[in-house]
């Protein structure tokens, strides 16, 4: 569904990803591990085209590296960015709405508040005066609203508590099998990550350093890249 090939993103002169290659089969869902400043969210930012970049970035069959981000996101990728970033001004509803543009459709798919139930209670109310874990179900939820093929998480555990953690994790599981698509997660947090991933990664330094799926996830091994 997604995949990268010799992929290199830059900040000026200094190069933050070295030559980065992987691929997303259908309905995996790969985790992108490392540490604060390993590159992941340069990495999902030249993704979904934020970032200009070198290599190439396939989106189902189709080459998109040149590609504008709203031209990616008609072709079926969605990004949730590290912090949310909700509208906090606008309502649950205008902020799912707002998701719209991309597929064409003008009113929301049900299965949204089946997946999120607390923001169909919370539709009226403001984005900006939701808790940490709702404005992370709203962004998934506004996300979801493009009818991906591909759903792009950075790091979405980030300040929220973890009873919700655990609950998001069965959330995107229930996704990933209503939906038929497949996501890319970056993460810090292993035991999020080990319980959504049928693939993990390790970014150290702007390189994959590691990778194991399945059965040969082993956890010890993965957290030793994630201690300072």
């Amino acid at each position: 569904m997604l995949s990268t090939h010799n992929l290199r993103v830059s900040y000026g002169m200094s190069e933050v990803i070295h030559g980065v290659s992987f691929a997303v089969g259908e309905m995996e869902t790969v985790a992108i591990m490392g540490r604060n400043g390993m590159g992941k969210t340069t990495l999902f930012k030249s993704l979904i085209g934020m970032l200009d970049c070198e290599g190439d970035i396939t989106l189902s069959g189709e080459a998109v590296a040149k590609r504008q981000s709203y031209e990616r996101v008609k072709r079926g990728l969605a990004y949730v960015p590290q912090g949310r970033l909700v509208f906090g001004t606008l309502t649950v509803e205008e902020n799912i709405l707002a998701g719209l543009e991309a597929s064409g459709k003008r009113t929301i798919p049900g299965d949204i508040y089946e997946l999120f139930p607390v923001l169909q209670e919370m539709r009226k109310r403001k984005a900006g005066n939701l808790s940490g874990g709702q404005q992370q179900q709203l962004a998934i939820a506004r996300a979801l609203a493009a009818d991906p093929k591909v759903l792009l998480l950075d790091e979405p555990t980030e300040g929220i508590q973890p009873s919700i953690i655990k609950d998001l994790a069965k959330t995107l599981n229930e996704i990933k099998q209503r939906r038929k698509l497949s996501i890319v997660v970056s993460e810090q947090v292993l035991s999020f990550a080990t319980a959504i991933a049928d693939r993990m990664l390790v970014l150290d330094k702007g390189q994959i350093v590691h990778e194991a799926a399945g059965s040969d996830i082993d956890a010890k091994q993965i957290s030793r890249y994630l201690t300072v």
